[in-house]
């Protein structure tokens, strides 16, 4: 069973057992008294080992009061202006420790070396690339299940899957000889002029060609023309190739969320990367 999403006031959380946290993805103005209470509440009664909390640096304050620190940063998330914070609490030592250091330091000594500004690439000779829509949603979600033994969200679920493609996410795939080989999606806040391009997958068959990073070109192309000003990822720290291909493609990093997400089977770190494309 996945985590569940809850609503305070204007504001969005996730919690539950699978990632063992509390995750704020979105706190607006006016929200942050009830959200702390609405956080103490779940830890009285779920124990979670973490708290991870997305918001605007000039709502941070009450947060790091309460004794939460930053672990990563977006500058000008927010409408092209102002700073996104990612900031942490950890409620077990075991959960705060980084015990997979070692890979991502190595990880992004890897990506960084590779650093470019986003030079074109061209899709591989017999593929189609395109936006998906309602009608793919059992293939995505197909895919998705064979690629990820676990996942933050239910992109395994298609009702899923097409009902975030009617609020608010843009889903861009791959396909060759009518198989869908590659997969990836913009989650856009509207109002904030951002994204996060997100959810990669690509079968293993049709790994090795550059499709991610043609996909996250194409996205790029496809948020610029609907206003967005800055796009950002939370990648998986150990994963040499999604890093790799955020680097390549002119991000910067913006720092590490340590035991963050269950992805892949396990809890791992991840790795926060952005850019402003208009």
């Amino acid at each position: 069973m996945g985590d569940t999403i809850t609503h305070i006031g204007r504001s969005i959380l996730q919690h539950g057992p699978e990632n063992d946290r509390v995750y704020v993805m979105k706190l607006c103005e006016g929200d942050t008294e009830r959200v702390l209470s609405a956080i103490g509440g779940l830890l009285d009664t779920y124990h979670y080992s973490k708290v991870f909390v997305k918001v605007r640096a000039s709502l941070a304050g009450d947060f790091v009061r309460d004794g939460y620190g930053q672990e990563a940063e977006i500058p000008r998330l927010y409408g092209g202006e102002e700073t996104c914070l990612f900031v942490s609490k950890f409620l077990t030592e075991e959960r705060s420790l980084n015990a997979d250091r070692w890979e991502t330091v190595q990880v992004l000594s890897a990506a960084q070396a590779k650093k470019g500004v986003g030079e074109p690439v061209f899709l591989p000779d017999g593929y189609v690339c395109r936006e998906a829509g309602a009608a793919d949603a059992e293939e995505m979600a197909a895919l998705y299940r064979a690629v990820f033994d676990s996942y933050p969200f239910p992109i395994h679920d298609p009702r899923y899957i097409a009902d975030t493609m009617e609020s608010h996410v843009a889903y861009w795939g791959a396909w060759r000889e009518g198989v869908l080989a590659a997969l990836s999606s913009s989650e856009m806040d509207k109002a904030g002029a951002n994204a996060e391009m997100t959810d990669f997958a690509t079968r293993p068959a049709y790994r090795g060609q550059g499709l991610a990073l043609y996909l996250l070109q194409a996205m790029e192309a496809d948020m610029a023309l609907r206003g967005i000003k800055t796009v950002y990822t939370i990648a998986r720290a150990v994963s040499y190739g999604m890093n790799i291909t955020f680097a390549k493609q002119g991000y910067v990093y913006g720092g590490t969320l340590v035991q963050n997400t269950h992805i892949s089977g396990s809890i791992e770190n991840m790795n926060v990367w952005c850019k402003h494309i208009t």
